[in-house]
């Protein structure tokens, strides 16, 4: 734990999270990609959300950062003493990120506090060794253990830490396997173990995925039920998710792997959609709905692995016309489920009593709550 006067290494991966609206599955390697498609990068403003909370413990935090747009410009916006202790190019790179850590360690830093998702998570983590890290979510996926539940969260966790009133708790880092991937399998890789502050609520579990064969069983059940209901002439965006997919099988159409796609009457009409698309949609239609599925020990159904489905998509659709889905184990370990689609305004909408489909014509009620408002 920390005393006061922390030394906080900060940085910012300042392309993650472009590719997710684009319906890209990440954005390392793929930054040009993304941004070509209208990927815009959010790093930033995720990052200035947490800092931005951190203003009145500036006597007792020393931050040390990557200049420009790894770092010291946010930092600066917020006003916030800090050191410079890496120069970054103007388009950084994961090395880049790995010899700021370099340089973090080098300078003695208690935390290492970062801004991406479980591509930069890998990078700091093999760096950092004993020393603790801290996530702040603004990548695609966030399947790690690091992650706090929103930039919010983060900045109470910072606060708490320099204070001395959080203890460390071992975590892994995972992220999707890129190769099994691309030959179309859905699995994640242990890359590394971390230290990491911890509260409970504020810190989000490492994603799990449930296997067994009454996992089946209910999928099937959940499918079979979306399959009638879906006949209803409706406009269906279909989540990503093995219990979506499975809605996909049994309706007899291709789901793309951890992408989003659009159904009417069992044709598959937009294949990985983008929020682009999405949004052309939802200009011309005007009875669509949204199938989801909550993030196996995370509960997330939005923010995290799916940035197609905007803010402005949601509004679109309305608030009424999400459909949740999953199977009572997945439900059963999760205390609730959780909204950050980085507008505060509609996160506090989505929050409340909300049914989720569990099996055929059943369901359950279950919380939501808005992750920057833990």
């Amino acid at each position: 734990m920390a005393a006061p006067g922390a030394r906080i290494g900060f940085l910012i991966n300042p392309i993650a999270g472009m590719g997710g609206p684009v319906a890209l599955k990440g954005t390392d390697g793929l930054a040009e990609e993304a941004e070509s498609k209208g990927g815009r990068a959010r790093a930033n403003e995720r990052a200035r959300a947490c800092l931005c909370l951190l203003s009145g413990m500036k006597d007792r935090i020393l931050f040390l950062t990557a200049s420009g747009s790894m770092g010291r410009d946010c930092l600066d916006e917020c006003s916030l003493e800090c050191k410079e202790v890496y120069s970054s190019p103007l388009k950084s790179s994961a090395i880049d990120t790995i010899q700021a850590c370099q340089a973090f360690i080098a300078e003695g830093v208690d935390l290492i506090l970062f801004c991406g998702g479980d591509g930069t998570a890998r990078d700091v983590a093999g760096i950092a060794g004993h020393t603790p890290i801290l996530g702040i979510p603004a990548g695609v996926k966030m399947h790690s253990g690091v992650f706090a539940a929103s930039p919010q969260a983060a900045a109470d966790l910072v606060g708490r830490f320099v204070k001395g009133e959080l203890n460390l708790r071992e975590t892994e880092i995972v992220d999707v396997d890129e190769e099994l991937y691309r030959r179309g399998v859905l699995q994640t890789r242990l890359y590394a173990l971390a230290k990491t502050p911890y509260l409970p609520v504020l810190v989000s579990e490492r994603k799990r995925i449930y296997s067994s064969s009454q996992e089946d069983e209910f999928k099937d059940q959940i499918a079979l039920f979306a399959s009638e209901f879906m006949r209803d002439g409706s406009i269906y965006i279909l989540g990503a998710g093995s219990t979506t997919s499975r809605i996909a099988d049994i309706l007899g159409v291709e789901k793309t792997l951890l992408g989003v796609d659009v159904i009417q009457d069992g044709r598959l009409m937009i294949k990985d959609a983008s929020e682009r698309e999405l949004l052309e949609l939802l200009s011309r239609e005007a009875n669509v709905k949204i199938i989801l599925s909550p993030i196996g020990a995370q509960g997330f159904i939005l923010g995290r692995g799916n940035q197609q489905l905007s803010a402005d998509v949601v509004r679109r659709v309305g608030t009424d016309n999400l459909i949740i889905v999953s199977t009572p184990h997945k439900l059963a370990e999760i205390p609730h489920l959780l909204v950050d689609t980085g507008d505060l305004e509609l996160d506090c909408a989505l929050a409340g009593r909300r049914q989720v489909v569990t099996g055929y014509r059943i369901a359950q009620m279950k919380d939501t709550l808005a992750a920057s408002m833990l």
